[in-house]
């Protein structure tokens, strides 16, 4: 069943799907510690031990071995698959009553399509929890490259995916049809000896560049070596590591139900807000006084 994309032409292409697919099989293939892949599971299990339930049919996007024995007793049965490259979901609606993103809906062209396609498939009551990269993730890269590109190119070229803020993916989860939205965040500061362990570690979470629009052509020895003096001198500690910020969304929200809590009509307070913050209350229309 196809489903509306945020835009009547549909979505801007930001991401090579095939590149996105690659990467996250390669990744798989990898050995080592994905901390904060463990990281995200374990923000995700806790959101839901803190439901109370277990959950009867649920669906694994991007699943991932790391996180597998912290997901698994939260439901009896799961569905695990990955969004195909047209971005669709496979499943019925209302098939699910618990649908787990880990580190993936980050790198989709049309996250409101994708949101809207998860709340078909929930159940009424069902619950949506995801994580994902956002906001400020990977900014001292960013900005490093883009130095380097500009001081020895004369220009730059997309190199960084953008990260959605938190505010707006909160947005998003209400224009899916989504009942009781919450979005919070957390940032990790990751410090490093050197630039390639960071890189070994974005190859492990396949989290290289899959830009749509991006240069095809290797990154010139040159350009390289001014984006690294660029993070050397503007985001390393006086020990010399590397910073490297990462901020993870984690997104929770219900398909509507008629037992789950109702916002109260308007007019219908028993109480005045002014009253409960002990101040004077304005109308909108009114001068406030310079302090």
């Amino acid at each position: 069943m196809p489903y509306p994309s945020a835009m009547a032409d549909g979505p801007p292409r930001i991401f090579d799907s095939d590149a996105v697919t690659l990467h996250r099989a390669r990744a798989r293939k990898i050995a080592g510690e994905r901390f904060l892949v463990r990281q995200a599971g374990e923000g995700l299990a806790l959101r839901l031990d803190a439901v109370r339930r277990t959950f009867s049919e649920a669906l694994e996007l991007n699943a991932s071995e790391a996180t597998a024995g912290l997901l698994g007793p939260h439901a009896k049965h799961w569905t695990r698959q990955t969004l195909s490259d047209d971005e669709s979901l496979r499943g019925e609606p209302q098939q699910f009553d618990l649908v787990v993103s880990l580190l993936s809906l980050h790198a989709v062209n049309d996250l409101p399509g994708v949101l809207f396609q998860i709340r078909r498939i929930l159940k009424p009551d069902g619950l949506f929890v995801a994580a994902l990269f956002s906001g400020e993730t990977l900014r001292e890269l960013r900005e490093s490259l883009a130095a380097g590109e500009l001081e020895t190119l004369g220009g730059i070229s997309p190199r960084v995916a953008p990260f959605a803020d938190v505010r707006a993916l909160g947005g998003l989860l209400q224009r899916a049809g989504f009942a009781l939205p919450v979005a919070d965040i957390e940032r990790t500061v990751v410090r490093y000896r050197q630039f390639e362990t960071l890189v070994s570690d974005l190859r492990m979470m396949g989290e290289t560049n899959a830009l749509h629009e991006r240069s095809r052509k290797p990154l010139r020895r040159r350009t390289l070596a001014a984006a690294l003096s660029h993070y050397a001198s503007h985001h390393a500690d006086p020990d010399g590591r590397l910073r490297a910020t990462f901020e993870i969304a984690y997104l929770t929200a219900w398909a509507p139900h008629e037992s789950q809590q109702q916002p109260l009509k308007p007019g219908s307070a028993m109480a005045r807000l002014a009253d409960a913050l002990n101040t004077s209350e304005q109308s909108a229309g009114e001068a406030v006084p310079k302090r």
